[in-house]
């Protein structure tokens, strides 16, 4: 999904908060501006919808919840994103506009957002001390980018084609390529 800053004047985060609640348009807040969400492609919301549903079901039996990009996830006092998909297993983290401690984020790209989604969220993401995995997903070909916490805190790329699996620590899953990407028609190499 693209943003687009909608204006220049400066916002607090509480500023950000009161306005985004009663706003018809969702908006990502980045050093004390708003930026408009745009829709994404019928592919974008499949590939959301498959992680959605094997995460929902993979998190049965834990303190964890699945949220979609209606949830804001907090990363510092200067920005708050819209993941397209994130997980939360600390049940102390329970306010019920944004979250401050996910162990999971995942942005599958788009054209339009591929730039902030592979620099900013990344430097913004990783600095979260409760994330395990940064998972960026593409929609035009069976390609992950997984970026997670070793146990020396250090962060490991790791890029999973095709057939393989993509591993998620903190529900102790695994998910098939071809369940994230079922029924989605994927460019050819």
């Amino acid at each position: 999904m693209a943003s687009v800053a909608t204006t220049e004047r400066l916002y607090t985060f509480e500023e950000f908060l009161q306005l985004e609640r009663t706003s018809p348009v969702r908006h990502e807040f980045v050093r004390g501006r708003r930026f408009a969400m745009a829709g994404g492609s019928a592919r974008h919301n499949r590939i959301v919808r498959n992680w959605i549903t094997l995460l929902a079901a993979a998190e049965v039996g834990t303190p964890c919840t699945t949220y979609f990009s209606d949830v804001l996830v907090k990363v510092s006092p200067t920005a708050s994103y819209y993941p397209d998909v994130m997980v939360c297993c600390d049940p102390t983290d329970a306010d019920e506009y944004t979250k401050r401690r996910p162990c999971l984020l995942v942005e599958v790209l788009s054209p339009s957002t591929e730039h902030i989604d592979l620099r900013e969220k990344l430097l913004n993401y990783l600095s979260l001390p409760s994330l395990q995995s940064y998972v960026i997903v593409h929609q035009e070909r069976a390609l992950v980018e997984q970026h997670d916490r070793d146990e020396h805190g250090e962060w490991r790329l790791r890029v999973v084609q095709s057939d393989g699996v993509v591993p998620v620590p903190c529900l102790e899953a695994e998910l098939a390529m071809a369940d994230i990407y079922a029924g989605v028609q994927l460019e050819m190499a």
